[in-house]
């Protein structure tokens, strides 16, 4: 019998789904939104996930909360595609067939691109357990950093982590000896980690390494009782840069329940690059001091010693809704007759074809766009490796 000849929105179907099925990040993350533009640089608006928090006493007169989503933008400004050119005839094709050939390595590399997009949403995490320079290796560093979020009231479900290749082989080696013949096997036959720690453990060779920026210890606070995102440090030497982690001496983490001290300094991200001397650190999140959302034991004082974390791999611990991924519907251009969109799950990928009569070859267009923004980064932390 006869290949069917293929047509655009059959390979659009597939190309989809092999989209879907090779994202590692992108499966993981807060992808609900609301489509209202479709061109590249605008601003898309999102439902952010609904959160609570938990009120004291049995009179609940002044404590009730407004159940209502509230929303954030993300900006819908990375386009990617990718283009291939065959012979007409191979067209004639079965799916099975051109999929092997043509759609899925064209899909695994769009979706290691969105992985990318969202892994390098690390810069905006704050929280963080282990040691730099060290991959994980035992159920402790698991513990570590699940502790981390659990003090910072992250809800227990939904956790994922998701690490490089070199925290997965290693942790996967780490547990080998624990007493469960079954998972034992699993992990010496496949390396499979599955859940552990109340973490559904993925590996993506996207995870990021940060490179620490100069700074070295001579930076001190210049300036009492300062709070907000901005921090006014006296002259010292070396830079910060994007994602750098540093911490305040004196200032400490609190839960933000109680409002009691962790016993650990609170961790800032710096959200600027600093070049160095003195001047304004900027950094996430901004310090509060007081009020319902206090997030530190007190303020930054004067002359407080600025402390910078080591260059690490930036393995990610977090809650489904501590990132968000928004795949829109790109335009369908009038010219192209051979073309398709097709969308499902709150992605969307479109496929083009066109006949090139210099060189008498078909020529394909896979294209997506998406955006990708940290919601909630409390709800994540990094695990250093």
């Amino acid at each position: 019998m006869p290949n069917t000849l293929l047509s655009p929105t059959i390979i659009a179907k597939e190309a989809l789904m092999q989209l879907e099925n090779n994202m590692v990040m992108g499966n993981l993350v807060h992808r609900d939104y609301k489509k209202e533009f479709v061109k590249i640089g605008d601003t898309c608006t999102i439902r952010k996930p609904v959160r609570f928090v938990a009120n004291t006493g049995a009179d609940i007169t002044s404590q009730i909360q407004d159940a209502t989503e509230t929303s954030t933008t993300i900006v819908v400004n990375a386009r990617r595609n990718v283009a291939w050119k065959f012979s007409t005839q191979e067209l004639t094709l079965n799916i099975k067939d051109y999929s092997e050939r043509y759609i899925k390595p064209a899909c695994i590399v769009l979706a290691n691109q969105v992985d990318a997009a969202l892994t390098n949403l690390y810069k905006d995490t704050f929280l963080n357990s282990g040691t730099p320079g060290t991959p994980p290796a035992t159920f402790a560093a698991l513990g570590g950093v699940a502790q981390r979020l659990s003090e910072m009231a992250v809800p227990p479900s939904d956790r994922k982590l998701v690490l490089n290749p070199a925290g997965q082989w290693a942790l996967a080696d780490g547990l080998k000896g624990i007493f469960n013949q079954q998972r034992v096997e699993g992990l010496i036959g496949r390396g499979f980690l599955g859940q552990v720690a109340n973490f559904d453990i993925f590996e993506d060779q996207n995870i990021l390494q940060h490179t620490k920026g100069t700074a070295n210890t001579a930076y001190v606070t210049n300036g009492a009782n300062q709070v907000g995102s901005s921090i006014t440090v006296a002259t010292g030497s070396g830079t910060l840069v994007v994602g750098d982690i540093i911490t305040f001496a004196g200032t400490n983490a609190i839960n933000p329940i109680s409002k009691q001290s962790l016993g650990y300094l609170m961790p800032f991200t710096v959200t600027a690059a600093y070049s160095g001397g003195a001047g304004n650190v900027q950094i996430a999140p901004a310090v509060v001091a007081t009020g319902p959302h206090q997030n530190v034991s007190q303020s930054i004082q004067n002359g407080s010693a600025l402390t910078l974390t080591g260059t690490h791999a930036a393995n990610i611990a977090f809650h489904k809704n501590a990132f968000a991924l928004v795949c829109v519907d790109l335009e369908m251009p009038d010219s192209a007759v051979w073309k398709a969109r097709e969308s499902y799950n709150n992605l969307s990928i479109r496929v083009i074809k066109d006949y090139n009569v210099l060189t008498d070859e078909e020529i394909v267009r896979l294209d997506i766009l998406f955006g990708v923004k940290a919601i909630y980064p409390d709800l994540a932390a990094r695990l250093l490796g």
